[in-house]
């Protein structure tokens, strides 16, 4: 009975461990999915204008009460003009030189036309009870900011906005009251649209044109990539993988050969035939070999079927050696050619070759895995679609040219996401500074053109490289049946981010382009 305190406590203290653990997975698997929900560009857009605009609004009001400087009627056309700069970065008003030259114009204007009207009559006064403001007056402050923003080309909606809050100033005739509210009104528009533009600015420069570089994470990763030496084209595969960690400093190919339990019994008993035929070769007399096949070989027979532990480790040691010689050789050719870090590694068949691989790769750390496009059936092979169960990354490479250099490469892809940025990367990895990129998607009606064009810019904004964008109104396999024979490598998705239904509706792209011909690539995109 003394021991049952210390059991319970030990009970508690592993059911503590046990919830702390389940808390930090389910803390690991929220983070991974914010970290995909981030990568798609639109979500990453509003979420900035949820953070940064309120705050800049903030900080801007908070110097307005400090310091009595900016007017509140300043506000509405900052906000909304705030709003335009995030939500659209990449648009035709997302300039911090128009921003802060549109609204300002526009508060100049906007004084321009109270002075022009109060000097010519048409500006009815401001009296105590209410003010009107002159229909006149309104027009020449439209139409100066209109003229002014066209001209000097810094057009932006909500210069409208601080021209025509100008109106509710009083008349002024001299000219020193148009100089105090310039000082007053068109200075305080240039100081808070000229803060703002400068968080923009930051922003841009230093996180949204880099999200590549903070949220893409194959940028950042995939450069210990592993290769199982297996199909019928283990070299050209070899050296496509060899490239996309090439591009990496700390890039580098780990082979893998996988000896089965077959070649393992083959050479078993190619060595039990050797040493029972040894005797036989000694004795040049046909007799002597007819005795020592009835007498002493058979004795030796026995003793070498007594150790079949060491003969059985005599032919692994033999099937290793022979399986590294052929991964050696096939090594140097990459470090030769590419000048790629390579290791190798010979591993037994002790599960499926997919488990193989997959427990390789971690024990490695390797977090790429290239294989050899394999089917069976029509179909993918069992070891391919293990692969991309796996949450690990994996390219199924198909080679058609034998070639081992790729300098134009065709990106298809049907949505923005993580899949599609890992496509991208791998793509410019694989051509390298000098190839020639296309990205390319297909809609159904030409309606949906605009949209396709504004995914795809998107999506290559971010990469330090050339694409040209692609879209097509015909389907994906005739598009690439026609332009493919144009270029090197193709490289589609594998759908795994699809769930069984939808890929049962829409089969993945390459289990329609078989035929097509040109390598390539096809992308699984892990957690």
């Amino acid at each position: 009975m003394a021991g049952e305190p210390g059991d319970v406590f030990e009970e508690l203290r592993a059911r503590y461990h046990a919830i702390v653990s389940r808390l930090r997975r389910a803390e690991r698997r929220e983070w991974r999915e914010f970290r995909r929900w981030v990568e798609d560009t639109g979500n990453l857009v509003h979420l900035s204008v949820l953070v940064f605009v309120p705050l800049l609004i903030a900080g801007v009001t908070a110097i307005a009460n400090a310091e009595d400087l900016l007017p509140f009627v300043l506000f509405p056309p900052l906000a909304s003009g705030t709003y335009s700069l995030f939500a659209d970065p990449e648009g035709k008003y997302a300039s911090p030189a128009t921003f802060v030259g549109g609204l300002t114009a526009g508060a100049l204007c906007g004084t321009a036309a109270i002075f022009v009207a109060a000097n010519t009559g048409l500006m009815n006064p401001l009296t105590a009870e209410a003010f009107v403001v002159s229909p006149v007056t309104a027009a020449i402050a439209v139409f100066l900011t209109s003229a002014v923003t066209w001209a000097g080309g810094v057009e932006q909606p909500s210069a409208f906005s601080t021209a025509l809050l100008a109106l509710i100033a009083p008349a002024f005739t001299d000219t020193q009251s148009v100089v105090t509210f310039l000082l007053q009104y068109a200075g305080s528009v240039f100081a808070a649209s000229g803060l703002v533009a400068g968080a923009f600015y930051l922003w841009k420069r230093n996180f949204y044109q880099q999200r590549a570089r903070y949220l893409y994470q194959t940028t950042k990763g995939d450069d210990h990539v592993l290769v199982p030496v297996r199909g019928e084209s283990p070299e050209e595969t070899a050296m496509f993988a060899g490239r996309i960690a090439g591009a990496h400093d700390a890039g580098k190919v780990v082979l893998l050969d996988i000896v089965s339990d077959e070649a393992i019994a083959s050479a078993a008993d190619a060595i039990l035939e050797r040493e029972a035929a040894a005797p036989l070769a000694e004795s040049a007399d046909p007799a002597d070999r007819e005795v020592a096949v009835e007498g002493d070989v058979l004795g030796e027979a026995e003793g070498m079927a007594g150790n079949e532990a060491a003969v059985e480790s005599e032919a692994e040691d033999r099937v290793a050696g022979q399986a590294a010689m052929r991964l050696e050789r096939l090594a140097g050719r990459i470090r030769t050619k590419l000048g790629v870090p390579c290791e190798v590694v010979v591993a037994s068949e002790t599960g499926s070759p997919s488990a193989v691989t997959l427990r390789t790769a971690r024990e490695v750390n390797c977090d790429l895995v290239v294989t050899p496009y394999e089917e069976e059936h029509g179909s993918l092979s069992p070891f391919v679609k293990q692969l991309f169960d796996d949450p690990l990354d994996v390219i199924a490479f198909r080679s058609c040219s034998e070639q081992t250099r790729w300098r134009r490469a065709l990106v298809a892809v049907a949505r923005a996401g993580q899949n599609a940025h890992a496509m991208l990367d791998f793509a410019q990895r694989v051509t390298g500074r000098a190839g020639e990129l296309s990205v390319c998607t297909c809609i159904d009606h030409e309606s949906q053109r605009r949209s396709a064009e504004s995914m795809l810019l998107d999506l290559v904004d971010p990469f330090d490289a050339t694409f040209e964008t692609r879209v097509s109104r015909s389907s994906i396999r005739r598009f690439l049946t026609a332009n493919a024979p144009q270029y090197d490598l193709v490289v589609v998705g594998a759908s795994t981010d699809r769930t069984a239904a939808s890929r049962f509706i829409a089969p993945p792209t390459f289990e329609k382009i078989r035929d097509i011909d040109c390598d390539v690539a096809i992308v699984h995109r892990g957690s």
